[in-house]
């Protein structure tokens, strides 16, 4: 086998780990998602205890990336195609650390009545996971074109975690015993809004990845 076919078949490999690290942490937040809706503290519990599998796999791939250098002594694209890949993996470490934080939040309300139905919650999350795959799926194919498409979706995100926080907030004065609860569901709000930062920052690095060019879309 060649050098080139050798670095590209690694490359792959590192691409194929950050999919499958992608995947198991899409899956932990929308789990956490759910134990927070229907209080399933058991369930919560094992979003926070699964994410030792998840930073094991991102120590695999920094290792992987390291050797690859080490070993292939990349030029300049190769090495930026690897630089991208642990950019990208310790975003998407940071959407499981976001799952972890969610699960905690339902553990904090525990069987605390909801104050209100939870609604507008999983709408601004169903939005920002739509931006995690997007990304996800824009940085495996290098696909600018997707990778723009999902940052798009940042300010709409945005604008949800801003009236939610209002509203939330508006609760305080006349339930002043749900202030714990009001408050977690705030911190929600924030993680979420985060997600949807972590996905536009992978999809810039998807356009650095292809053109060289850093660019900000959250502009």
């Amino acid at each position: 086998m060649s050098t080139r076919s050798n670095f590209d078949n690694n490359l792959k490999e590192l691409k194929d780990l950050l999919l499958t690290m992608a995947e198991k942490s899409e899956h932990a937040i929308k789990e956490a998602m759910i134990a927070l809706l229907n209080q399933d503290i058991k369930k919560a519990k094992q979003v926070i205890e699964g994410d030792n599998e998840i930073d094991d796999l991102e120590y695999e791939i920094n290792n992987k990336a390291l050797l690859l250098i080490a070993r292939e002594s990349p030029v300049a694209t190769d090495l930026r195609k690897i630089n991208v890949a642990l950019k990208v993996s310790s975003e998407v470490e940071r959407f499981a650390d976001i799952a972890v934080n969610i699960a905690k939040s339902a553990v904090h309300i525990g069987s605390e009545r909801h104050i209100k139905e939870i609604i507008d919650i999983p709408k601004m999350m169903e939005m920002a996971l739509e931006m995690v795959s997007d990304s996800i799926k824009a940085y495996y194919s290098e696909d600018i074109t997707l990778a723009k498409k999902s940052a798009e979706k940042d300010d709409e995100v945005d604008k949800m975690f801003g009236s939610l926080i209002q509203e939330l907030l508006s609760y305080i004065p006349q339930n002043p015993n749900s202030t714990n609860q009001i408050i977690q569901l705030a911190f929600v709000c924030r993680y979420i809004e985060r997600i949807a930062d972590h996905s536009t920052n992978i999809a810039e690095n998807v356009i650095y990845l292809v053109t060289g060019n850093r660019v900000n879309l959250n502009a």
